[in-house]
């Protein structure tokens, strides 16, 4: 039946019959079992035609999926998503040293990996996105939680070879920790020599889980490294996390963004003294619609980030709050049982690396990290601890 439920869900809408949605986990387990047999990655949004988008499976995105998974209880179709990423460091076009691209083309994964892209009617020719194609650091933690998740020796392997790529982007620079990773295709791609809190909050956790597996001390070193560096960016005076280090590990990047003061709590042991602050930061500085936007700007609901705070306050035992931003979630649900990343278009504040007159965004479009996350809430379960 799981297969079927997301399809029945919809029909009913459209017919107007009253019939319970889906669980997030439900329509998550039909996206992967309607998907290609063996190992796959899933599109990240999956109904757009044509573009950067089109056909496009962020790791990231897959990544959560694949945690979601296991906290559904699916650990048989979470590990068809982790067998793609291991198909992916075994049979790049190119690389062969441990790094993940940041997207690859949804479906099978083969021999050799398909990256996206899209035809370019301008340029009459096949086209592919710098950044999709270039390995963002936090984006590798992601790929290691996941790994790591399915708990098999195989996977354990995988994650051991993207944590030997991400000590490349270790950085000794005060504050040290690591940089953001490399933006662009074979061979020379460029460096990021900037520093993030989230990617270095997704980092802690995944050598902190690596290192309790694997016993080795140099990834708790590594941990303690990338957990400092996000204490180091704590800002008393807004009660927030800043962004991060600027090129030069000089300036800092005051940016206020949701996930890099949400994530530290779900994630760091050492952000607990300051949830008191966060707390008021989230509900004045990001409170959007019964929601929660990405930015100070409050421009629109980001579901991903809404159900992300949702988690949290779940795990917090704030029920009412927590309820409350499922609520506003639901409402960007579609038809189908999957989750809109916005309620309009939603901008981050942060340059869009591919077109730097532009700012990053999201859309009004059905994605699949809001459904991961839902999945999340839904069952209480810490992506960055991979236990409930």
């Amino acid at each position: 039946m799981r297969n079927t439920a997301a399809a029945l869900f919809a029909f009913a809408a459209m017919m107007g019959v009253a019939q319970a949605a889906p669980s997030a986990c439900e329509v998550l387990q039909s996206a992967v079992t309607q998907s290609p047999p063996g190992p796959v990655f899933l599109p990240s949004f999956p109904r757009e035609k044509d573009g950067p988008l089109y056909n496009t499976a962020f790791l990231y995105d897959n990544a959560v999926a694949t945690i979601a998974l296991v906290g559904c209880g699916d650990e048989k179709d979470a590990a068809r998503i982790g067998d793609a990423m291991l198909v992916a460091l075994d049979h790049d076009r190119y690389w062969h040293d441990g790094r993940l691209r940041n997207g690859y083309a949804a479906g099978h994964a083969g021999n050799p990996v398909k990256l996206a892209g899209w035809w370019d009617r301008k340029q009459n020719r096949w086209v592919e996105d710098r950044y999709q194609v270039g390995s963002d650091s936090g984006n590798m933690a992601w790929a290691m939680l996941a790994l790591l998740a399915l708990k098999e020796a195989k996977y354990r392997s995988g994650a051991i070879r993207i944590a030997h790529w991400v000590d490349t982007q270790f950085d000794a620079r005060a504050p040290q920790g690591f940089t953001g990773g490399t933006f662009g295709d074979q061979p020379k791609p460029e460096l990021n020599r900037w520093k993030s809190t989230e990617h270095n909050t997704d980092l802690a956790a995944a050598f902190t889980q690596l290192a309790g597996v694997t016993k080795d001390t140099h990834w708790r070193d590594r941990a303690k490294t990338a957990s400092a560096f996000v204490a180091a960016m704590w800002n008393e005076k807004c009660g927030c996390f800043d962004a991060g280090m600027a090129e030069d590990s000089k300036a800092r990047n005051t940016t206020l963004a949701l996930d890099a003061q949400i994530w530290p709590l779900l994630a760091l042991p050492q952000a607990k003294p300051h949830a008191a602050a966060l707390m008021e930061t989230l509900r004045r500085r990001f409170g959007s619609g019964g929601g929660m936007a990405y930015s100070a700007q409050k421009d629109g609901i980001w579901t991903e980030g809404t159900l992300q705070a949702a988690l949290l306050m779940k795990l917090l035992g704030k029920s009412a709050q927590a309820n409350a931003l499922m609520a506003a979630a639901e409402k960007n649900r579609a038809p189908d049982g999957w989750y809109r990343a916005s309620d309009r278009k939603t901008s981050t504040g942060f340059d869009l690396q591919t077109d730097l007159k532009q700012h990053r965004a999201y859309f009004p479009i059905p994605a699949l990290a809001p459904l991961a996350w839902a999945a999340l809430a839904e069952k209480n379960f810490n992506p960055f601890a991979a236990s409930p």
